[in-house]
């Protein structure tokens, strides 16, 4: 895990609106940055967590959203207003903030993922009525709630007022999901894990995240398309001759 500094932090601040939020939600349901959030891995629609024979994992017991979703044919010119709440309150918002900037941090002219703004489209996303952001739901704030508790074991304290190095500790413990981790940390890897995959995915769909990954899409071109470079064609000619396609 890489280095953060964290010294009593502020409260996160929701300013991202709902119309970028939203936006933000929709390509993430539909990204293939994330296994397991567009669906398209074939993972299971029951989430792997079990009673844990050891340890403190509680899975939360949660009122169902009843919103309405959008349906099928929404208006995305001119949004009618929100039709469902965001949920987080703000310690579970500055809760996901210093997790998500410690995936994220700031490097350089990078900015972190809090900056950018990841928490609110994770609130975004756990809010959402609809069935795959409600399992999510149920996984993430098991897993904050995890957090604190195991906070309090270590540091007498909630997760956020721990000092760096021990809340690293923490996440070290759950980054991996490995053959030998120990039984009372196996559901909230598997949770952290699933928190992980929404973070990075939620940076790099960013316009900050998509320009650190050096993505040059949707650049117009001046004059006549000069078609792919040397490297380029010789790297697909290769793949197409190992798939046996070439010419």
């Amino acid at each position: 895990m890489k280095n953060i500094k964290v010294a009593n932090p502020p409260p996160y601040q929701s300013t991202l609106t709902r119309r970028e939020s939203l936006k933000w939600l929709g390509i993430l349901s539909a990204s293939a940055l994330i296994p397991g959030v567009s669906g398209c891995d074939g993972t299971s629609k029951v989430d792997v967590l079990t009673p844990s024979i050891k340890g403190h994992w509680t899975q939360l017991s949660l009122s169902p959203i009843s919103a309405k979703g959008y349906g099928k044919d929404p208006n995305l010119i001119i949004p009618l207003k929100s039709p469902w709440k965001k949920t987080l309150t703000v310690e579970q918002l500055t809760l996901v903030a210093i997790i998500a900037d410690i995936l994220v941090p700031r490097e350089g002219d990078t900015p972190s993922a809090s900056e950018v703004k990841v928490p609110d489209v994770i609130d975004e996303w756990v809010s959402a009525p609809y069935e795959r952001q409600q399992r999510d739901r149920l996984t993430i704030l098991s897993l904050l709630k995890w957090l604190d508790d195991e906070a309090k074991i270590r540091g007498d304290s909630l997760f956020i007022q721990l000092k760096e190095e021990q809340q690293l500790e923490i996440i070290d413990d759950i980054a991996y999901r490995k053959e030998e981790l120990a039984e009372e940390f196996k559901n909230a890897a598997h949770a952290f894990s699933k928190l992980r995959k929404l973070v990075l995915a939620a940076f790099f769909c960013s316009p900050e995240g998509t320009k650190d990954l050096g993505y040059i899409g949707n650049v117009a071109i001046a004059g006549d398309y000069p078609g792919p470079s040397e490297e380029a064609l010789v790297h697909l000619n290769d793949a197409l001759d190992k798939l046996g396609l070439t010419l």
